[in-house]
Formats: C-alpha cells, structure tokens, sequence
C-alpha cells in the first residue's frame, strides 16, 4: 500500500508539474488585462480634461501605476516573464516611469524560496481554453460578418423603437475570412467624447454633458444586456453564444444582484456551474461581493478601479473551482462596461438596467414550459 501511494504521488506531482506553465501564462493575462484596461480608463478619462498640465500629471500618475504592477506581475511570477520584463525595460520600448521601475528587475530581482509554489484562487484552466477558443474566433471574418448580420436581425425586431444602438451593415461580396467590409459610420469616437464636447462649448464635467454620457452609457448597456440575457452574443469579432439553462441562470444572477438578495445569488452561482469554496465567516457576504466584481458595474463609493483579481477581492476568502468558459465574455465584458462608466465620471450598476430584461426572459420560459405542459396534457387526454 505504501508503494501504491507513493506511485499515485509521483502522478500527481508530474501533472501538477505539467499544468503550472499554464496556470501562470494565465495569471500574467489577466493581470496583464487589468494593466491595459486602466490605461484605457485614463485615455477617456483625460479625453475630458482640458487642462494639457493636467493630463499629464494623470498620464504620469497612470504610467507610475502601471509600472509598479508590470514590476508586481514579472518579479513574482519570475522566469520568461522576468526576462520579457528586462527587455521591455529599455528607453526605447516604455514610458521612462516603466523603465526606472523595470531596469532593477536586470541585477536585482527579488529571489523566490525554492519551496514556494502559490496560485490565485480561480479556475485558470477553463480560462485559458475559453482564451484559445476566443483567439480563433478573432480571426475569421466570415464568422464576425454573419454575427453582426445576427446581432442587427435580433435588435430590429426586439425594439418596437429605434434600436439603442446601430450595427453596420456588411457588404456580403466583400466579405472572406481574411476581408470584412462593412459601412462607415460617421460619429465620434466614444474615447474622443470630451473633446468633442468641450469643441462645442460644452463643459464636460457639467450637467448637460453629464446627461449625455447617462445616455450613451445606458444604450450601450441595454443593448449588451439584450444580447447577454438572449442570445450572448457581446461582440462581432468574439462572439458567444450561451446554452439556454445557462442563460436562464445567468438571468437569475443578475436579478440577485440587482436586489442585493445574498442567499439568491449563492442559488444562481449553484445553477450557473460556479463552484466554490469558502474560508470566511460571511461566505454568503462574501459571496455576493465577488459577483459584483465579476457580474457588475457598480463601485463602491470613492472607489474608481475593482477587479475580481485585485489582492482585496473576495477571491481571497472564496475560492472559485470550477467557471462555465462561456462567461469569460460577459465577464469580459463587464469591465470594459466598469471602465466606460468610470472614464465618463458615473455611477452605474449594468444589474439594475438589466433587471426588467431578465424578469421577462425567466417569465417567458416560465409561460413556455406552462404552454408545452398544458399541450403534453391536452394530447395524452
């Protein structure tokens, strides 16, 4: 019996061994994304800024802040990740706050105990099979091309109105898998609002401008939440459908959130396929937290950045097994939703704009299975 345990123990040590190098590409990833998706905050942030000095005081704070993170990420992961840091430490390839932060990574890189192996607490294998799924995907145009065709279809014919948002029409025969044509849109740049704005002599921080982005914000979001909460599909060059139990629980989700109802939303991560497990007191509390990070755009007070992988998430008190790949996009998409509404200056919770989309999605699979129930009765009578 010893022998046998110790043969399983060898096992297991070489498939631990096997997987490492993947569990720590995709914590590079992620946290590689929360790195870039600031710097996207901070350029629609200082799209509202008049003041030159004042931009780039907020660049060289944001630059400060990315390299203490980039330090963060290659030091302790180590290895390739330590050297791409040292070559990407040079004058030549990084804002100057990036290199003095990186160049001390070449002859003083902090040493790691040979006895140390650590991890975050989330199911990093199905992200990096979502990720490799979602690479393919961005390449093939005629797949992107029949999606935004689908997306134009779906939001046509759910709004009565005019649809919240406009899709551009797709030439057919200029389209292959390495060609997509579409229409030109003519419109600003949503990155460029408040230059725009303050160009016509709009305050960008005033109540007028303030209303608008309200307004924007809230367009984009329904029309993400349509597609979420019906069929998925959150982009044309990744796009994503949802099974359909899937999609039913995710709406469960979103109406927990939505109501601050903690012991709901422990059912709807149940439903959903997220497993987890729990170190803390509150788990329910805690629970709950973590899905706002992941599932919603809201912020606490004061507050301008929050990702679920940030070292005071709840990660660090629930851990999280197992993750359905197919919500990697919304949760995706959920942060660029996060860092729209912190780069125009607004508070805003996409669970609460949802909320009546997905009570009539539940209610409508509630009237079907009673119409296909009463059909089932009707017959065998």
């Amino acid at each position: 019996m010893p022998l046998a345990l110790a043969q399983l123990q060898d096992i297991g040590d070489r498939i631990t061994d096997r997987l490492r190098p993947w569990s720590r590409s995709a914590e590079f990833w992620v946290r590689a994304a929360d790195i870039y998706t600031s710097y996207k905050v901070c350029q629609l942030r200082a799209g509202f800024v008049k003041d030159e000095e004042e931009r780039e005081a907020m660049w060289e704070q944001q630059h400060e802040l990315g390299a203490q993170k980039m330090y963060s990420i290659c030091s302790e992961l180590g290895g390739l990740f330590l050297k791409a840091a040292q070559i990407l430490g040079k004058p030549d390839l990084a804002p100057m706050a990036w290199v003095k932060r990186l160049v001390t990574l070449c002859d003083n890189a902090p040493a790691t105990p040979i006895d140390v192996k650590y991890d975050i607490n989330f199911d990093l294998y199905s992200a990096t099979k979502e990720m490799e799924k979602q690479i393919c995907y961005e390449f093939d145009f005629v797949r992107e091309a029949k999606a935004m065709e689908r997306i134009r279809e779906f939001l046509r014919v759910t709004n009565k109105k005019k649809p919240p948002v406009i899709v551009p029409r797709v030439i057919p025969e200029m389209v292959s898998r390495e060609v997509l044509v579409m229409e030109f849109i003519e419109g600003t740049p949503i990155m460029n609002l408040g230059n725009e704005m303050a160009k016509r002599g709009i305050d960008p921080g005033g109540k007028i401008a303030t209303m608008a982005k309200q307004k924007i914000l809230t367009d984009l979001t329904l029309a993400y939440g349509q597609m979420i909460l019906k069929d998925a599909l959150l982009d044309y060059g990744q796009v994503k459908a949802m099974p359909e139990d899937l999609r039913l629980a995710y709406a469960n989700l979103v109406i927990a959130m939505a109501d601050d109802d903690f012991l709901r939303t422990k059912e709807s991560f149940r439903e959903i396929g997220i497993e987890t497990w729990s170190i803390a007191d509150n788990e329910l509390e805690e629970l709950f937290q973590l899905s706002l990070r992941m599932f919603d755009t809201r912020l606490p007070p004061g507050v301008t950045a929050m990702s679920p992988f940030a070292e005071d998430s709840s990660l660090n008190k629930v851990g999280v097994q197992s993750f359905p790949e197919e919500l990697f996009s919304v949760l995706r998409t959920i942060q660029l939703l996060r860092g729209l509404t912190v780069g125009m200056g607004l508070r805003f919770s996409c669970a609460q704009q949802w909320k009546p989309i997905a009570e009539e999605a539940l209610l409508n699979c509630k009237i079907k299975k009673a119409a296909e129930k009463f059909c089932q009765e009707t017959v065998f009578e």
